[in-house]
């Protein structure tokens, strides 16, 4: 053989080999035989150059699988790497062919692969409840379940900084009888949330524009645009309230400097503008940063929490709106998150609206546009989870229902106003055709001393009695007023102020994670699935207590109302009477009928011994004496009624 046929021949091998092994790359980028709801990583290699890659490119697979049939996009993760994270939904043979808006790039496109997904074992199932499937409303819209129809009821927590550097993740094991401390780690705050009972903890992907800098922690720059409403780093002055600059051209609001939200490698969650100062570059992300919160996410996904992911705080809004296409540019931002954590357990929010204040935040009609933008041009998330947003009031108040705010399909209260005056919306949204999910997502904070977190004026000492009371009063009269979904605890933390800092308004995440609300948690729940799933046919009958509020209890409080829900057979019911309230007479029950009756003690978490009592021939009951043998509530109370048979 010469020269010429061996460097031929050479060449040929070196081809074959070549095709070999990206034919073994693209084959070991999944398992051959992956549980069904356990994610798989396809990796792309880009063959092409891009200015951009995450403006200019965009990635997905078309997957085929046992009554599925989607496309699933992918996002940028560096350089030229594009991943793509899909799961099976059910057992069998899948398949997957990638395609790309860059249909002439041969690494992006026409690439294929196959799986055969298998399931679970009840005790693996059991181990993790995260393998029995991703949460979906119930058939009748009122709650949620996993995929397999096992209730799944939200107990939830606030760390809205949590994917940041602020509460770390160590990549370090903890115990079950780890006691939160200066230096608490990401993992040591999971499990010990998990020990009392949480299954899940409500964050912000990033805060864009947060920086710890000369600027106070509210400002607009020199083209009137804002900037940022952050939260204060407490201690760090840098302005002296409302004012402007020596140049004339900065306003500012506050006295201190904005918390630092990078990751914990120091990375920002976009590049930063070249053109205005302070202002992230929208349109060019940085990967780095959530590749830190990958190991976040999956570390709750291995511990059987269904977090609530939100994609920003309201205040971003304004420079990127003035600066960027923002329909365009926020919507891409929405789908990469969505690409990037669709293939986990989670619920998704669209915006954290916690406020709408004139300049510091877009209006909700703008979110709305720019969010159902993403919806037409993307499509919903293809796993099928949630849908919802972290709201001031009430959602339906703000966005709208049904066709009116399309990618929202789970209801929502919070923020204001933080005493009685959430029951009556949360009603609204369990009467709501078609039903949707509800729940409360900012009640009262134990420990915040804060103007809205006053119920009736008041703002007891932190961790208190008292504190941890209204706390539970929300817990319970915001499930019972139709809040079927769950309920997410306010951890007044939820800033995660780090190690060194003064705390400030708000108190140190180590101390705010033992205040007694927060193991008083469990006892929600406890109580909510005394009867398995039951509760998720039940529907608010507060018009069927007498008295349902104590005379002189006010609107802007939270003490002496009464709240029930009963299904409609009127054979299984539950109540929470609040701090004051008066005993009160059922009605519209059975008539005739015997029920057993269980008062709840929601500080501990016990059942008092079940009492029998027997509606008369109109469907009216009268209750037994509160547990202590008054008929006006000392402290607040539950109780069950269940028709004998």
């Amino acid at each position: 053989m010469n020269i010429k046929s061996l460097l031929h021949h050479a060449l040929a091998l070196l081809i074959i080999w070549s095709i070999s092994l990206q034919a073994i790359a693209f084959q070991n980028s999944t398992s051959a035989n992956p549980h069904v709801w356990e994610m798989q990583e396809i990796v792309l290699k880009a063959d092409k150059t891009y200015s951009n890659y995450y403006k200019d490119v965009t990635v997905w697979v078309d997957l085929k699988g046992p009554e599925f049939s989607k496309r699933v996009y992918g996002f940028w993760d560096g350089n030229n790497i594009f991943k793509v994270r899909v799961v099976a939904t059910r057992p069998g043979q899948w398949q997957w062919t990638s395609g790309s808006n860059q249909s002439t790039d041969a690494g992006l496109t026409n690439k294929t692969g196959q799986f055969t997904a298998i399931e679970w074992t009840e005790q693996e199932k059991q181990e993790n409840p995260n393998r029995r499937g991703f949460v979906r409303a119930t058939p009748n819209g009122h709650a949620l379940q996993y995929a397999d129809g096992s209730p799944f009821f939200m107990v939830g927590d606030t760390w809205l900084a949590g994917t940041t550097w602020r509460l770390p993740f160590r990549n370090a094991a903890t115990t079950n009888g780890y006691q939160p401390s200066p230096g608490i780690g990401f993992e040591d705050a999971v499990n010990y949330r998990k020990n009392q009972g949480f299954n899940s903890v409500s964050m912000i992907a990033a805060f864009p524009n947060w920086e710890s800098d000369l600027n106070p922690s509210t400002y607009k720059d020199e083209n009137g645009v804002f900037v940022r409403n952050a939260w204060e780093k407490f201690g760090y002055d840098v302005a002296a309230g409302q004012g402007t600059d020596a140049s004339g051209g900065l306003s500012y609001w506050g006295t201190y400097t904005s918390k630092n939200m990078r990751d914990e490698l120091g990375n920002l969650p976009f590049a930063m503008s070249e053109k205005h100062k302070g202002v992230s570059d929208f349109d060019r992300i940085n990967p780095a940063y959530f590749q830190s919160l990958d190991k976040k996410m999956q570390y709750m996904a291995e511990q059987g929490f269904v977090p609530l992911l939100e994609t920003i705080r309201r205040d971003a809004g304004p420079s990127w709106k003035a600066y960027f296409e923002f329909n365009e540019s926020y919507a891409r931002y929405v789908q990469y998150l969505i690409s990037r954590y669709g293939a986990n357990n989670f619920l998704f929010s669209g915006i954290h609206l916690d406020w709408i204040p004139k300049d510091f935040s877009l209006t909700a009609q703008e979110f709305n546009e720019a969010l159902t933008y993403h919806l037409k041009k993307y499509g919903p998330a293809p796993f099928g989870q949630i849908t919802t947003a972290l709201i001031d009031h009430s959602t339906f108040t703000t966005f709208g229902h049904g066709n009116k705010v399309p990618w929202l399909n789970m209801h929502s209260v919070g923020n204001k106003p933080r005493d009685h005056g959430f029951y009556g919306p949360m009603d609204t949204l369990f009467n709501l055709k078609p039903a949707y999910p509800a729940i409360n997502f900012e009640p009262y904070y134990t420990g915040w001393k804060h103007e809205i977190n006053k119920p009736g004026g008041e703002t007891p000492p932190p961790n208190s009695d008292r504190d941890n009371y209204f706390a539970r009063a929300q817990m319970y009269g915001s499930v019972l007023s139709g809040g079927l979904a769950g309920h997410v605890h306010g951890t007044a933390a939820y800033d995660v102020t780090s190690t060194g800092e003064p705390a400030g308004a708000r108190p140190q995440i180590w101390d705010a994670l033992k205040y007694e609300s927060g193991n008083q948690m469990q006892h929600l729940k406890t109580f909510i699935l005394s009867e398995g799933n039951r509760y998720q046919q039940l529907r608010p009958y507060h018009q069927h207590l007498h008295p349902q509020k104590a005379k002189g209890s006010s609107i802007r409080g939270l003490d002496g109302w009464s709240l029930m829900m009963i299904n409609p057979e009127k054979d299984f019911g539950l109540i929470y009477l609040e701090n004051k309230a008066e005993l009160p007479t059922l009605s519209g029950l059975k008539n005739n009928t015997t029920y057993s009756f269980q008062w709840f003690n929601t500080r501990t978490g016990e059942w008092q011994a079940a009492q029998t009592i027997k509606s008369d021939r109109k469907g009216t009951m009268t209750l037994p004496n509160f547990p202590d043998g008054s008929n006006l509530s000392a402290t607040d109370w539950a109780a069950k009624i269940k028709a004998n048979r």
